[in-house]
Parts: C-alpha cells; structure tokens; sequence
C-alpha cells in the first residue's frame, strides 16, 4: 500500500462518490479470474485493490468526524503494526 495513492483516492471519494470505487474493485477483482495472467499482473491488480480498500477504510474514519491526515495515519500504523505480527 501507498500512502500518496491511498491519499489520492480519498480525496477522489471526497470529490465524487465512494461507490466508484466499490465498482472498480469488483471489476479487478473479476480481472483475477482471467488464468492467462501472469503474477507480475496479478501482483499490479492486488496492489490496486489494497489501495483502493485503504482508501474506504480512510474515507470511513474521516465520515465519523476523524480529521484526514489522522485517518490516514491511523491507518498506515494498523497496516504496518498487522505486518510485524
């Protein structure tokens, strides 16, 4: 995960509207099925689905009043504190 991407879509969502998003994920995550992908491609599609997870997950602290450098924050240290483990 990326925090300047995370950032970047959340400030997408703030513009648009988060069901973009929800609708994109579910079209890469259908792309994972196609078994002529490579795992270099595979990896690229995973990487954007996380990223774009991390942002509704930021965007969603952000709607119950957390400001968003906080969220974002919080959220890189719950990514990184599940990594250790």
């Amino acid at each position: 995960m990326k925090l300047p991407i995370i950032k970047q879509l959340t400030q997408f969502i703030d513009d648009n509207d988060q069901d973009y998003l929800i609708e994109t994920i579910e079209v890469l995550e259908a792309l994972t099925e196609v078994s002529s992908l490579k795992d270099e491609e595979l990896d690229v599609i995973g990487e954007l689905i996380s990223n774009m997870y991390g942002a509704l997950e930021v965007h969603k602290m952000t709607k119950e009043g957390m400001d968003k450098k906080d969220a974002l924050n919080a959220f890189m240290k719950r990514v990184l504190g599940s990594i250790d483990k």
